[in-house]
This record gives structure tokens, sequence and C-alpha cells, in this order.
């Protein structure tokens, strides 16, 4: 394993999720305790052809060490050309594949979870980015199975074409993000397989990571959604106490948005909006706040209205 990744003890891992896990929110989770940030998924195809949007998008903040990348394709000669290039960029330690969206349009493409109704395409990929890479580490994201759970071939396919972690998000592409997640089927690829095996889906919780790290045997858990509007998550699971202090929230918040407007400019303002509605969730008047927010372009107002807020207000619930 690279002298960057250890898992000699339970890591923590902030999960890839379009439109939140930038550059800004990444460096904050990363500062507050996550042991692994990834990119949001990538197309092996927008690299190839040299999207200045997504090679923006690759951009890591100086504190994110180790730096994970995600793609997603489902063309070898693709994803070698993708794999080319990032190996020109430099602080990136980890290159993972995709095999687990299952959102229709990369579906449709024969990407993410496609992947895994063509096991023997995807166990080719793997060993193409394992091949091709110039990384340390080639890692996987799966979720258990396309209609039907097949997590322990998956997994093994993922074992034997040489990656060196897998991540599994207990569901079938079928459950997508509302069928209960299968912490059992976990535990069974686990059990199955000798690299590491990091858990994914509805981890919202300190309690709940705990709980799942327990359960599964698992070597770490990869948080997404749980981190939105809760990037002290991290914290608590570092610390090891469920309890945030109100300054703390207070901190991450405006670091969060400082952030945002470093990598966007002024356009950071109105991307900063569907965070402010979920960091003020359980704050008094926060319905008053989101409503001013929506009609604040200037940054430093903006910045001020939000200050004043989450220094003043308490928190209800």
């Amino acid at each position: 394993m690279s002298e960057k990744l250890s898992f000699k003890k339970p890591i923590f891992v902030l999960a890839p999720l379009a439109g939140y896990t930038d550059l800004p929110f990444r460096s904050v989770v990363k500062k507050f305790g996550a042991d692994l940030t990834v990119s949001e998924m990538l197309s092996s195809n927008a690299l190839v052809h040299g999207s200045a949007k997504t090679l923006h998008m690759i951009q890591k903040s100086p504190n994110e060490d180790p730096y994970s990348v995600q793609i997603a394709g489902a063309e070898v000669d693709v994803i070698r050309g993708a794999v080319e290039i990032l190996n020109e960029q430099d602080g990136i330690d980890i290159i993972d594949l995709n095999c687990g969206c299952p959102v229709p349009k990369v579906v449709g493409h024969g990407s993410g979870s496609s992947l895994l109704l063509n096991l023997p395409l995807m166990g080719d990929i793997i060993k193409t980015i394992k091949e091709t890479s110039n990384k340390s580490l080639t890692s996987v994201k799966i979720r258990l199975g396309f209609e039907k759970k097949n997590h322990i071939e998956i997994a093994k396919i993922v074992e034997d074409s040489g990656a060196d972690f897998i991540a599994v998000h207990g569901r079938t592409r079928a459950g997508k993000f509302k069928a209960a997640v299968d912490y059992d089927a976990i535990k069974e690829i686990k059990e199955a397989v000798k690299i590491p095996v990091i858990a994914n889906g509805d981890i919202d919780s300190y309690e709940k990571a705990k709980w799942v790290l327990e359960h599964t045997g698992a070597d770490g858990v990869m948080i997404g959604r749980g981190a939105v509007g809760a990037p002290w998550i991290f914290h608590q699971l570092k610390s090891g106490s469920e309890f945030i202090d109100k300054n703390i929230k207070h901190d991450i918040i405006m670091e969060h948005f400082d952030k945002m407007i470093e990598f966007y400019g002024s356009h950071g303002v109105p991307m900063f909006r569907k965070h402010t509605h979920t960091y003020s969730k359980g704050y008094r008047g926060a319905s008053a706040l989101r409503d001013s927010v929506n009609r604040i372009s200037d940054v430093q107002e903006y910045r001020a209205v939000i200050d004043d807020f989450f220094s003043n207000s308490e928190i209800v619930c």
C-alpha cells in the first residue's frame, strides 16, 4: 500500500458527489479530518478530448494528500488515453474507476454501474488502468450488482484485475439511492477478498459510521451525502466525539465559503446557496436566511450575512 494511505486503522473517505465534492468542499473536509478525498467523477471521454472544464475539476487543494481522481468510461482505449493524461498531472496518488454510478445518462453510455453487466470488460478496464497508470494506487467503486446481487463475483474480479482496494456501495443499481443498504453484503465482500474494503451507503452520522465499521469489518467508511451540510462528521470520527462545538461549525462554513470564492470567483456566491440551505437546517431563522441569500449576489454582502447568522443564531434541533 502507498506510504500515504495506510489501512492499519479504519480510514475515513469523502465519496465523490457530482456538484458537491469540488475542490473547496474537499479542502474543508480534508482540513477537518478526512483521510482521503476523491474528485468528482470525470468522463474519460472528456479528458481525452481536452475538456477545459474537466481539467479544472482535477485541480486539488494543497492539503489533499493523498488525492484520488475518479474516472468513468466503457472503452479500454479511451480509458488508456485518459490515464495517460492523468499521468502528466502531479499530485494524484490514486486513479479510481467508477463502476457504481446509477444515473441513466452514465449507464446509457455503458459506464458506471453498466460495467457490472459486463464483468470481463470491467476487468479489462481495471487491468488497463493498473498497467498504464504511473500513480501509486488503483481503486474501484462498485455496487452489489445491476438488477440482482452478484457482489462476491464482482469483488473477486476487481481484486484479480489488480485493484489495490475497493469501495462498496451497499445497493444494486436497481436500488438507486432509496433501497435499504445491505451491510451484510459488504461484510461478505470483506470476508471474500484480501484487498482493503471501504463501506459506503447511508453513513450519515458518527454513530452509524462506528456501527458500520464494527458490523462489516471494513477497512474504512466512505461518506458522501452524509457530509453535505455536515462536513464536521469527519472531525467527529477523527476526534471520537459526537459533540461538535457551534464555533467549529461556524469556522467550517466560513472557510467553505471563502474557498468557493477563491476557486470560482463571484460565481461562487450562487453556487454556495445550496450549501447555505443545508448548513442552516436546524438553526432558528433558517427559512428567513435562505430567502434573503437567494437575492444576494455581492460577495462581501453574502459573506457578512452568513457570518452574522452562524455567529448569532441558535441551533434548535
